[in-house]
């Protein structure tokens, strides 16, 4: 009975007969050379049922047409074969050789009648559909390589048993399902790899064994269950390469692998076994290079013989249940680049590194989580390679003793820890010396004295963590060196003051100072860490009243300032939270009303203002209606609120008391006289500078009311600068001009925006742009210098950005973005994108949200440009009609070329294809999407089974493997956890109906929180 599946095969299968037999009836016309041409019909009509059968994107087979040779054709490749009666020579398929084309469809079961076809490689397409099971019919197939695809279903049995020929197969990374055949026979077997696609399941055949010449075996990332078996360890001589990781195996490793003599790589991680690793593996495997046993259940002591393994570079035990000490002879690994044994329940000293300096490639040391005790070798750890070693994780351990100085000769260190241990004495200067550091935990220790100011040359710091030790003194102001430290942990130590540089750290995500000593009150400039999401300083000694600046953390999910002495008012301001979640203001000194704005916080859950001299009404709404009373108990003048048995609220309640008008007098009357004052001194200004304009040979056509607040700069100027707009300053050309790079007579490097007249709309383009960014203030938005425009010269003077566009970045082969980078730059753009659309006075949509028009300075940090087209909305949720669709296609919301309505909600589908082009390295304009397939469609359907398939694999840099496992620190569930999130977004904002979108008011903190967890799972 056919099947749906066969009944669409023999359909098109009838097609092309029928094309074939047209074609035989014109090539009875053609020229006998046209017949040599294609005298071998059988695999022409093969040939061009494949080509049916698929898509072509990129178009790489338009040289498949019957008016050549197939043996021409691109990916084909021939041989001749002759015919015995008439000594004709015949041209037979013995190759199809198509990798990387980004071919989309089937692959039709005709190919089996390429009966001479030796070679067939169709890996890294876009395939879906099942694997037909014809192929099996092709009696010469040495290579069936189909690889990186999209097929789905079993794998046909009868491959498994093309013992005359099959010598590689490879099946990886696709969404092959069902088992492998308990018996079958490939004789010539040498290369087999079904890895990463997950939904194989069964115990894995005995029957390999039988393949005397394998040499290469991936199993890996699927769900195989049972043991290893010993087939694979007994009689495979020519094993070179073994892979069953990622799966569901139990049972011990077998002591038959020793016998694998010539294995180069193993690995057994994340599976289920147990048992002790087998004595004689060292010895017996002279030549294996990567060994992986990781996160299984192993127990016993690491054999000292496994250090004999002396040609291993890679070697991870971690996450097992290893005991004993630590083989002392590991230094006989010479070529160790990494290294880890965390997570186990090793003992003894750490008498072992001093072996490891003779490992002069060693990068990654991480002993971390076992109960390790002694003291660190001084002179051992210094003598460490230093060129080489970037990460040395040994927290969790019992070590005791000082931080040795020798630690600062590794001049290669990235990342440090020695975090939770027994460590005493102080910090020794010489870590200053790690100029490279980018990580350093100390925390849960016994460390006392100050924090030395020398830390301060340590500026390539992004985490420090110092908890929990003893140490006092004042923070450091040298700390404010630290430009790019993101989260700093001090708390539950005795420091006493907090430097006025700690509030110019712009970076900092994360601040920790609870339970210290700390005094003195917090100035107005902690409005400048706008990218903080966790801020804790409770319990220690601040008083003083609160700023308004705190309004100004539009990121801040977690704010506890509990159990200090701070009075005064709570700050209405406190309503630009946002993102709050949790809000402690317990045990405080805090006077007067609840601000009503607190009730207007959407994502408030924790709010505890208990044990203050709160009093008046208690506000209705909000984070009000789920309050409990503890948190308001010992505000004895508050009322209102039935449900929570506060007395009711009396007339008197209302009335201003003589303190409040008195408080009230105090605040308004200097602020009368200020503004009076400031009238005044504007009046003044004003004249002066408007006499000045009239003198001015160059005009700003009134463009901005806020115009005069820029640097006056004229053409000549801007000659200067641009050595008169020479081509060598030439950044790139656009709609309406061209921008040139220039550094003004002040020295001042900038970005000069020249308008080009002659262009239709230019000049609305120009006056639009210099309207929105005269009015616009961001931190993640173009800044605009000035403007210098007459009659026949505009131009916008711009923020100059060092790093170009987020284009390049994604699409240059020499430029890389991590996966942070990535991160921080659409969390970037997302923060511009709520500012323009909920925290200006009017709405304003950009319009034309792509990756050209995210600019980075020197920081990476992302600054949104080009408004020549963004519009103003009057109202919170009004739209706008326009004659054409603005944006760019692609990016273009369906909505603008559907009604050409123009509202926020096509920015956001614009930054849901620009996050997904961002985390997928894919522009929504490739070849690859045509018809109905676009950049969403295709993250969606891969989106529902692995992220890492997806992934643009250039984020990985040097820290990551191949995309099957990543190396170091970082955790492949960590990873793919942040890319589901993440993606999840970008699916979300592209949605097709706007009314299904999400706001930017729920992106921010969303992809704020999934930054936050993947940065808390690499400590």
């Amino acid at each position: 009975m056919a099947t749906p599946a066969t009944s669409c095969f023999l359909s098109r299968g009838a097609k092309f007969m029928l094309l074939i037999l047209l074609n035989l009836c014109c090539c009875c016309c053609l020229r006998h050379t046209s017949i040599q041409r294609h005298n071998n019909f059988t695999d022409l009509s093969a040939l061009l049922a494949f080509k049916s059968s698929v898509a072509d994107p990129n178009h790489d087979l338009i040289n498949w047409t019957t008016n050549t040779s197939f043996c021409s054709w691109t990916g084909v490749y021939c041989s001749s074969s002759r015919r015995r009666r008439q000594q004709q020579q015949i041209s037979r398929v013995v190759a199809l050789h198509l990798p990387g084309l980004s071919l989309q469809g089937t692959v039709t079961p005709l190919l089996s009648n390429l009966s001479f076809m030796n070679h067939l490689d169709l890996s890294n397409n876009s395939l879906g559909g099942s694997i037909p099971d014809a192929l099996g019919s092709l009696p010469r197939l040495r290579l069936l390589n189909l690889q990186i695809n999209q097929l789905v279903g079993d794998i046909p049995p009868v491959i498994f048993n093309m013992s005359n020929s099959l010598s590689n197969v490879s099946l990886a990374s696709n969404g092959l399902s069902g088992t492998l055949p308990a018996n079958f026979t490939l004789h010539r077997l040498q290369y087999m790899s079904v890895q990463s696609n997950h939904y194989l399941t069964g115990e894995i055949p005995s029957s390999f064994g039988l393949c005397k010449d394998l040499r290469f075996l991936s199993l890996s990332t699927n769900q195989f269950t049972g043991g290893i078996p010993t087939e694979l360890t007994t009689s495979l001589p020519e094993l070179r390469v073994l892979w069953l990781d990622n799966n569901n195996l139990t049972g011990t490793i077998p002591a038959s692998a020793a016998n694998l003599s010539k294995l180069i790589q193993l690995d057994l991680s994340v599976n289920s076994l147990t048992g002790g690793i087998p004595t004689g593996l060292g010895n017996a495997l002279p030549n294996v290079q990567w060994m992986n046993l990781a996160h299984n259940g192993l127990t016993g002591q690491i054999p000292s013989s496994l250090p004999n393994a002396s040609m291993t570079s890679f070697l991870d035990l971690s996450i097992n249940q290893l005991s004993g000490p630590v083989p002392l002879n590991l230094g006989n690994m010479r070529s160790l680049v990494y290294l880890s044994l965390g997570w186990n329940r090793l003992q003894g000293s750490l008498d072992f590194i001093t072996s490891l300096s003779n490992c002069r490639a060693l990068e990654n040391l991480h002993f971390l989580h076992n109960e390790l005790d002694g003291v660190i070798p001084a002179a051992s750890v210094g003598n460490l390679s230093s060129a080489t070693l970037s990460k040395l994780t040994a927290r969790g351990n019992h070590i005791k003793g000082g931080i040795p100085a020798e630690l600062g000769n590794l001049s290669s260190l990235l990342f440090l820890n020695l975090h939770t241990n027994a460590l005493t004495g102080t910090i020794p200067l010489a870590i200053s010396k790690l100029s490279m550091l980018q990580a350093f935990y100390i925390g849960f220790n016994s460390i006392h004295g100050d924090i030395p100011r020398e830390l301060g040359k340590m500026t390539a710091l992004s985490r420090l963590s110092m908890e929990a030790n003893s140490l006092s003194g004042p923070i450091p102001d040298s700390i404010g060196n630290l430009t790019g430290l993101q989260n700093l942990f001090l708390e539950e130590n005795r420091l006493s003051r907090i430097p006025p540089s700690m509030w110019s750290l712009r970076g900092l995500t994360l601040l920790s100072l609870p339970r210290n000593s700390l005094r003195g009150s917090l100035p107005p400039g902690v409005g400048n860490l706008k990218a903080m999401t966790d801020m804790d300083l409770s319990m220690n000694q601040l008083a003083g009243s609160i700023p308004d600046a705190f309004g100004e953390l539009q990121m801040l999910e977690f704010l506890d300032l509990s159990s200090n002495s701070f009075q005064g008012l709570i700050p209405d301001s406190f309503g630009g939270l946002i993102s709050i979640k949790t809000l402690n203001l317990s045990r405080n000194a805090f006077s007067g009303a609840i601000p009503s704005s607190l009730a207007r916080l959407r994502y408030l859950a924790n709010l505890n203002l208990s044990l203050n001299s709160l009093e008046g009404q208690i506000p209705n709404g909000g984070i009000f209606s789920t309050l409990t009373r503890g948190s308001l108990e010992g505000n004895v003048a508050l009322c209102g609120a039935p449900r929570l048995n506060f007395r009711p609220c009396s007339s008197e309640d209302n009335r201003t008391s003589p303190s409040k008008k008195l408080r009230t007098l105090k605040i308004v009357l200097p602020f009368v006289v200020a503004l009076a004052l400031s009238v005044a001194v504007c009046y003044l200004l004003l004249r002066t500078i408007q006499r000045k304009r009239r003198a001015s040979l160059t005009s700003a056509d009134d463009l901005s009311p806020n115009m005069n607040v820029y640097r006056s700069i004229t053409y000549q100027e801007l000659l200067r600068a641009t050595d008169n707009f020479n081509e060598s300053n030439l950044l790139g050309t656009g709609a309406f001009g061209s921008v040139f790079k220039g550094q003004l007579d002040d020295g001042l490097v900038v970005a000069v925006k020249v308008l080009d007249l002659g262009k239709e709309g230019a000049s609305r383009g120009f006056e639009s742009e210099t309207r929105a960014l005269s009015a616009l203030r961001h931190r993640n938005l173009i800044r605009i210098v000035s403007v210098c425009s007459n009659v026949d010269f505009k131009a916008l003077v711009l923020q100059y950005m060092s790093n170009g566009s987020l284009d390049s970045w994604l699409h240059s082969p020499n430029d890389r973005l991590s996966l942070l980078q990535r991160m921080n730059i659409m969390l970037d753009v997302a923060m511009a994108l709520e500012y323009l659309h909920h925290h200006h006075p009017q709405v304003v949509v950009h319009c034309d949200l792509k990756p050209s028009n995210v600019l980075l300075d020197e920081d990476m940090t992302a600054h949104v440009s080009d408004f020549g087209i963004a519009k103003l909305l009057h109202g919170d949720s009004n739209s706008i009609a326009t004659l054409s669709a603005p944006g760019t296609i692609g990016y273009m919301a369906p909505e603008y070329g559907m009604s050409g309505k123009i509202s926020r909600w096509g920015d956001i589908y614009s930054y849901g294809v620009l996050l997904l082009e961002t985390f997928t390295g894919k522009k929504p304009t490739d070849a690859m999407f045509h018809g109905e397939l676009t950049l969403r469609q295709w993250v969606s359907e891969a989106h529902s089974r692995s992220e890492l398939d997806i992934f643009d694999d250039t984020a990985f840099g040097n820290d990551c493997g191949d995309g099957k496992k990543i190396k170091g620190e970082e955790d492949p569930g960590v990873v793919r956890r942040c890319l589901s999130a993440a993606i999840e977004i970008g699916l979300l904002c592209s949605k097709d109906s706007p009314a299904e979108r999400i706001s930017m008011k729920d992106v921010v903190p969303r992809l704020a929180k999934i930054k936050e967890d993947y940065l808390s799972q690499l400590v």
